[in-house]
């Protein structure tokens, strides 16, 4: 991509300011009405975790787990083992849906929260913002859950067409950097799109009414998409990213309560392996759960990855990469150190 530089380095700015006074993420070209739509999520955030005891050391007993509407951790919370197993330790969880992994991590960040999921990108914003988090374990990559979708009668035909149009996403997730290599495979600058920075619910109606030209966004919502809307898949994530799962705690809560890490991983290992084999009985447990059709269900559980698997050097190497292009485009001001934000 070529003459990024100077609106990189403004963005660069602003992403200081809004990440050490809220943890809120960022990314280029938000306008004042994304930043005041915005707002919300951090007060909540902030709010929550003056409201709610800090379980850094699990002293009062409760286990508090951040989650989205994707993933294992929702077929976890579903099933209930993990409440079962703990319970049976003298533990209580407690779960708190978020939009998005940036909002998820604010809320680590502030102490609302003690373990939580996220795809790639929101830690790499988070660690960059010196958040005390770790990382635990990942799933295998899923580039396809992941894509940019236009709509069924859209002139939009190729990654170049994007130029001059109006596209939402949400900020600092994992699809803000599927949208950056996206950009790059097709030549077109970055300053020459506008990004719309809207939670999935907002988006999915500014996609459906016209408001913007394209949505990237991550499955079940694309997945939902798809299938109420008939919207054209101008690329999903092969050949451009990974889209890693990981999991993530505190390291104040993981450095003290080892046990029940081990138990939480061991949990999710349990029912990624009952997922992967029982595909259409996951869709029909979430439906109820997520608010979504059955056959988006099916279809995200279709194209995702299961299995548990450790942090070891690859992962930590594959994190590192999309730092340093982070670093490279000014979204975070300094070089970061993956590693650093693992259990020693």
């Amino acid at each position: 991509m070529k003459k990024r530089l100077p609106a990189y380095r403004n963005l660069s700015v602003f992403l200081i300011a809004l990440l050490s006074m809220t943890f809120v993420l960022a990314g280029c070209g938000a306008n004042n009405a994304n930043q005041a739509a915005d707002a919300g999520p951090s007060e909540n955030a902030a709010a929550d975790a003056n409201s709610k005891p800090t379980s850094g050391d699990a002293g009062g007993k409760e286990i508090r787990i951040g989650y989205q509407k994707y993933g294992t951790v929702n077929i976890l919370k579903a099933k209930g083992t993990l409440d079962k197993r703990l319970e049976a330790e003298g533990y209580n969880v407690t779960w708190t849906e978020f939009p998005g992994g940036p909002q998820l991590l604010e809320a680590l960040n502030v102490g609302s929260i003690d373990i939580g999921h996220t795809g790639e990108a929101p830690p790499i914003f988070a660690q960059a913002a010196k958040a005390p988090l770790v990382y635990l374990a990942h799933e295998p990559a899923s580039p396809n859950s992941e894509g940019i979708l236009v709509p069924k009668d859209s002139k939009i035909a190729s990654l170049a067409d994007l130029k001059g149009k109006k596209i939402a996403l949400n900020k600092g997730s994992n699809v803000h950097y599927l949208l950056v290599k996206a950009l790059e495979k097709a030549g077109v600058d970055y300053n020459d799109i506008t990004t719309v920075f809207l939670p999935p619910g907002d988006a999915r109606v500014a996609f459906e009414n016209g408001t913007v030209d394209a949505w990237v966004i991550w499955d079940p919502f694309l997945a939902a998409a798809q299938t109420a809307t008939d919207g054209k898949l101008l690329t999903d994530g092969k050949d451009l990213v990974s889209n890693v799962e990981f999991y993530l705690a505190s390291r104040k809560f993981a450095e003290a309560n080892g046990p029940v890490i081990d138990i939480f991983k061991e949990e999710l290992d349990k029912i990624d392996k009952w997922a992967e084999a029982n595909q259409k009985d996951v869709a029909a447990l979430l439906s109820p759960q997520l608010g979504i059709d059955v056959p988006s269900l099916e279809l995200a559980a279709n194209r995702r990855g299961y299995g548990l698997l450790p942090i070891d050097d690859s992962i930590l190497d594959a994190q590192q990469k999309i730092a340093d292009t982070f670093l490279s485009l000014k979204l975070i001001p300094d070089a970061i150190q993956v590693k650093d934000a693992t259990l020693k």
